[in-house]
């Protein structure tokens, strides 16, 4: 059993900041990928930044600039340092994780719970 558990979401007013962190634990042979998505009612989940096990990240058109993606390997973690809020940034966001398990031939995926980020006056 492998979870994902997120922290950091919150009410923040246009312009803030925002951090969140998501810890990846259980039956984990090797983390490969790690990003964050994120959904609206009107909206499919859509990619918000990745980053892969050596580091090199990617991001949507519409947080470059504003949002930075890490990891701390040691600890399965990722992190999402959101600056300059948008009230469109508003979404439930999610943490993805891509993995290998034990001997297993194909890499494994997982998602977090999700985290509720309101930015609004």
């Amino acid at each position: 059993q492998v979870q994902l558990v997120e922290s950091g979401g919150g009410l923040v007013q246009p312009g803030g900041s925002l951090r969140l962190s998501c810890a990846a634990s259980g039956n984990i042979t090797s983390v490969h990928t790690m990003g964050w998505y994120r959904q609206t009612p009107r909206n499919e989940r859509d990619m918000v930044a990745t980053i892969t096990t050596n580091g090199r990240t990617d991001y949507a058109d519409s947080v470059k600039g504003r949002f930075s993606i890490s990891r701390d390997n040691a600890k399965n973690t990722v992190y999402l340092q959101m600056n300059s809020l948008k009230v469109e940034d508003t979404a439930v966001y999610y943490c993805y994780t891509l993995f290998e398990q034990g001997s297993a031939l194909r890499l494994k995926n997982t998602w977090g719970q999700g985290t509720q980020v309101t930015v609004s006056s």
